[in-house]
């Protein structure tokens, strides 16, 4: 990490990972961060299971977990790494986390971990106006292109040689010579 107990944000929000459309931190990664073994955090998680309904945790699933592991460099049982998924917090369950480890530590980085959450929030937030904002700008120059399209065709038939160009005006009826009208 860094010297002393100061972890830059970057390093907090580096670990905050997407899984089933929420912002999660791993086991792992939050045990490192909160100054403990990932066995101590999970047991603690065990032993307070009440504290932690599926909304602030949740066992991410094999599929999930070989993702994950081809993401990142993580070990695998062959080569004494993880044997099974690990536990993925959201930012409740961050939280929570850090009150029942009752550590000095974790209660510190509690709240970069949290402000990570948050910050990370606030940028998805701001991405998703940028994306609505431009979904409307398509649309009006959608329209717009449309609108362009038809006024072209007109234009084009109109210059058309064979076009059926109505004629101006009226047509008499044949009244002969018009000598004869005299």
């Amino acid at each position: 990490m860094t010297k002393g107990n100061l972890v830059p944000a970057e390093f907090v929000e580096r670990r905050i990972l997407s899984i089933r459309g929420q912002n999660v931190i791993i086991d792992s990664d939050l045990a490192e961060l909160y100054g403990v073994e990932t066995k101590r955090l999970n047991e603690q998680v065990k032993r307070n299971k009440d504290r932690f309904p599926e909304d602030f945790v949740f066992q991410i699933t094999p599929d999930e977990f070989d993702n994950l592991k081809s993401q990142s460099a993580t070990s695998s049982s062959k080569h004494g790494g993880r044997r099974t998924p690990p536990l993925a917090f959201t930012e409740h369950g961050a939280l929570m986390a850090a009150n029942v480890l009752r550590s000095e530590r974790a209660i510190e980085m509690s709240v970069f971990v949290i402000r990570a959450f948050v910050r990370l929030r606030g940028i998805i937030s701001s991405q998703g106006e940028m994306l609505r904002k431009l979904e409307e700008l398509e649309d009006k120059v959608g329209e717009h292109d449309e609108a362009l399209r038809s006024i072209v065709t007109a234009i084009r038939q109109l210059m058309a040689p064979n076009a059926k160009t109505p004629k101006i005006g009226f047509e008499a009826e044949d009244a002969g010579n018009p000598k004869d009208c005299q």
